[in-house]
């Protein structure tokens, strides 16, 4: 039984079948629309450029008993309770992603999860409507981007120093802020938001703002909460080893929801990108069938904002200092390394240099030592740079 029909979801189906699994599976989702995928919501589908993102999978073909709309409501051994009764289980992949944290008050705002939250944000962002977006993250800023280009009058409120604080860290994140200028986006930083009301945000300093749409991108949190009493390990998501297997026999977890174990790094990591939802599943359909298969990518996510290809790979944390390849406050494309303190490559954010992005993640994976003058020399392959 797999209960989540996101990409995670049903590529944990096709991942079984691939393997040879010849039993009953059932797939159940929250949502009453055919598996989609999400990326493309705040990009294509926002933009108008999109209607739907279905992916292209045949479930009858696979033999799959897809039931939509179904929602999970508990776990005991070898049952899940649902909206629809209790459905029993020799396997399952938990796979239901993860929510939208929202702000306090009860002034309406959007978030941006669901093919839905996309339609309906498309038709609010109208010519002169001032839109008000609460985080400059990841998703504000590509909202930001699509707001504008559709005429809209945007704000974007960011509680951090700097765009994308929480992701790349401020130093970085603060090359991206004369984007929003350039764009003719108002960006305001340090500043939190108190409540929302009818028709405007109340912020912590006292003062307001109007609004038309509040759009809060601050983020989301694994979507757990039907698990609890479950006997099933949960911190920040379902707790599982690098096998995606958890601490419950015959269960395993994929995509936003799993805090899986990362022999890489070391450390725990529940990634909130498509990637993870792509190619985790093939690791619990494997683990689930009693194969003997690892997780442990290098994390990739990539971002279209005002007008650029943003991309990364890695994870910076384990790094101890970074260098730029290019000016990031001059040059139009530009990289930025993370570096271990013995010169290995532990991330890459790169700005219209896919070049430097497909071969800085091979040497991530690879773990190779760099010349680090030769890498910050913008016209060097990242590739040459590996000490051999």
């Amino acid at each position: 039984m797999v209960v989540g029909a996101g990409l995670a979801g049903v590529r944990s189906v096709e991942a079984l079948r691939a393997r040879g699994f010849d039993g009953t599976i059932t797939l159940i989702g929250e949502e009453p629309h055919r598996p989609y995928d999400r990326p493309p919501l705040s990009k294509a589908v926002l933009a108008g450029e999109l209607d739907s993102t279905f992916v292209d999978t045949d479930l009858d073909a696979l033999r799959v008993s897809f039931r939509p709309g179904v929602l999970g409501k508990g776990l005991r051994p070898g049952v899940v309770e649902t909206t629809e009764g209790e459905i029993p289980y020799d396997g399952l992949v938990i796979a239901t992603g993860a929510v939208p944290v929202k702000l306090i008050g009860d002034g309406p705002q959007h978030v941006l999860r669901t093919i839905d939250d996309a339609l309906r944000l498309r038709e609010l962002f109208q010519p002169g409507a001032k839109v008000v977006i609460v985080g400059a993250g990841w998703i504000g800023a590509e909202v930001a981007t699509a707001a504008r280009r559709a005429g809209c009058d945007v704000v974007v409120l960011e509680a951090g120093e700097a765009p994308l604080a929480v992701a790349v860290g401020a130093e970085v994140g603060r090359f991206t802020t004369p984007w929003y200028e350039e764009a003719g986006v108002e960006l305001r930083l340090s500043t939190r938001v108190a409540v929302v009301e009818q028709g405007r945000l109340r912020l912590a300093d006292g003062s307001s703002i109007d609004a038309d749409v509040v759009v809060t991108g601050i983020g989301v949190r694994p979507a757990v909460s039907w698990l609890a009493g479950s006997g099933l390990k949960l911190s920040d998501g379902v707790v599982t080893d690098e096998h995606l297997r958890t601490n419950l026999p015959n269960v395993v977890a994929v995509g936003d929801c799993a805090a899986w174990w990362s022999r890489r790094y070391g450390r725990r990591m529940r990634v909130e990108h498509w990637d993870t939802a792509l190619g985790a599943p093939e690791v619990a359909a494997a683990t689930i069938l009693g194969e003997d298969a690892v997780y442990d990518p290098v994390p990739y996510f990539w971002s279209e904002q005002f007008g650029r290809m943003v991309q990364y790979a890695g994870h910076h944390p384990v790094a101890e200092r970074w260098v730029t390849r290019g000016d990031p406050r001059r040059d139009a494309k530009w990289s930025v390394c993370w570096l271990t303190g013995d010169d290995r490559l532990a991330a890459i954010l790169t700005v219209d240099r896919p070049k430097d992005l497909v071969q800085g993640r091979r040497l991530v994976e690879g773990g190779q030592r760099l010349d680090v003058e030769r890498l910050m020399d913008p016209g060097s392959t990242l590739r040459d740079c590996a000490i051999t």
